[in-house]
């Protein structure tokens, strides 16, 4: 039997005597280092002063068109004052909304434009009622009615124009341009950011016209603006028009974006309703009337054939876990200018004349043999690459450009709702 060996005697890797108590010894404990507040890499964008309205007499009225055919021209209009005044006046629109109710403003005791503009609204949905959709099934794609019913928008924006007090036929063929491209695309059947963004150029119009000053900005956010808005509701339910892209407005809403900015704005030091409370559906409901943001939310859960928001709207479900909504406001307006005004494929379509000018040195529709976007039957395409190709896309695969048809969720909605389904929780392709 081997005898015991006493610790002295082992052969160890240490200089010194062994210190048997330090095997027992637990590690020294250190704070964890609070992790590195990340901060977002893009700074808010800020824009100038909105700039008094020119003088008119000074303008050469004219149909406005396309402008921005390359990347060098969006480039252009990236640097340019026309860009700071786009900016300047939407965010100028933003800041009148702030910490007010929908409510707070009245169409009794605002601006006569304001009123006119309603009216105006008023008489455009009045048209759908007159071209009422034409029987395609059970289809989510968008009805050939739709034409009928911009045509008659179209017959009927000179009488709107001189109403406002324009009596140039100029003049008003080029603010009525902006408002007739404000309701979709008639041979795509669709509507989607860019679209919206007109019907902003058209008030921005009416703002450079002096029709529409400072002063009245608030009424325009929270009445002219949601009333333009329920009307696009109206087309979407009754036309089926399609998101004008191929995945909606970046996981926000499949047609809108503004509504969001200026709703941050309304809710920006609200007491209680904080961004996670779009999850809630009671304030939604008892919320919504006033609030654009939350009625956003409602809309798009409504119409939804998918539920939740985690898997219709990804973005809006990230965004909700902002601390409050001055991190939701600033982030709106980054993505307005970066994921609107800053997207070729957006801006492509964007037109330009002289009340919203185009940098001079940008191309034109005649270059490359380029139709007006009017008869474009597809998406519409007009980007030329350095050998003056038509419709590139700067990093390959397939782009956000390429008219992808998209079938309307409304549809699906309103489809279920005329068979008495309820939808569960499915897979379905682009909802």
């Amino acid at each position: 039997m081997a005898s015991a060996v006493h610790p002295a005697n082992l052969q160890t890797n240490f200089k010194g005597p062994l210190d048997t108590g330090a095997l027992h010894k637990l590690p020294r404990l250190t704070p964890r280092k609070k992790p590195t507040k990340i901060e977002n890499p893009l700074p808010v964008p800020e824009a100038p002063p909105l700039p008094s309205p020119p003088n008119t007499s000074e303008l050469k009225f004219n149909e406005p068109t396309r402008r921005i055919l390359s990347y060098h021209d969006h480039d252009l209009f990236l640097a340019s004052s026309t860009y700071s005044l786009i900016l300047s006046f939407v965010f100028s629109l933003s800041e009148s909304a702030q910490d007010k109710k929908i409510s707070s403003v009245t169409s009794s005791n605002c601006d006569p434009v304001i009123r006119q503009l309603l009216d105006i609204l008023d008489e455009v949905e009045d048209l759908v009622h007159q071209n009422p959709p034409v029987a395609q099934g059970t289809s989510r794609f968008g009805n050939s009615a739709f034409r009928s019913f911009i045509d008659a928008v179209s017959s009927s924006t000179t009488a709107y124009h001189q109403n406002l007090g324009l009596t140039s036929e100029s003049c008003i063929t080029e603010v009525s341009t902006y408002f007739h491209h404000s309701f979709g695309n008639s041979l795509r059947i669709d509507y989607g950011s860019g679209h919206e963004l007109n019907f902003i150029i058209w008030l921005l119009c009416l703002n450079r016209l002096s029709l529409l000053p400072p002063s009245s900005f608030s009424s325009v956010t929270l009445l002219v603006f949601p009333r333009y808005v329920r009307l696009l509701r109206k087309l979407q339910s009754t036309y089926y028009l399609e998101p004008a892209g191929s995945h909606g407005v970046w996981g926000l809403d499949d047609y809108h974006f503004l509504p969001f900015l200026f709703g941050a704005s309304q809710l920006l030091h609200h007491p209680y309703i904080r961004p996670m409370a779009i999850h809630n559906e009671v304030i939604l409901e008892e919320e919504g009337d006033e609030y654009l943001y939350l009625d956003m939310v409602r809309f798009t859960m409504a119409s939804k054939t998918v539920k939740g928001l985690k898997w219709t709207q990804p973005m809006l479900d990230d965004i909700s876990g902002a601390k409050n909504w001055g991190k939701v406001e600033q982030g709106m307006k980054r993505m307005f200018a970066k994921e609107v005004l800053g997207k070729l494929p957006v801006m492509q379509h964007f037109l330009f004349g002289s009340l919203v000018p185009a940098v001079a040195e940008m191309g034109g529709e005649k270059i490359g043999s380029v139709p007006p976007e009017s008869e474009e039957m597809e998406g519409g395409e007009v980007v030329l690459d350095e050998h003056g190709t038509r419709h590139g896309h700067r990093d390959g695969g397939w782009g956000e450009c390429c008219g992808i048809k998209i079938p309307s969720t409304v549809a699906a909605s309103q489809e279920a709702k005329k068979e008495g389904r309820r939808e569960e929780l499915r897979r379905v392709p682009f909802d």
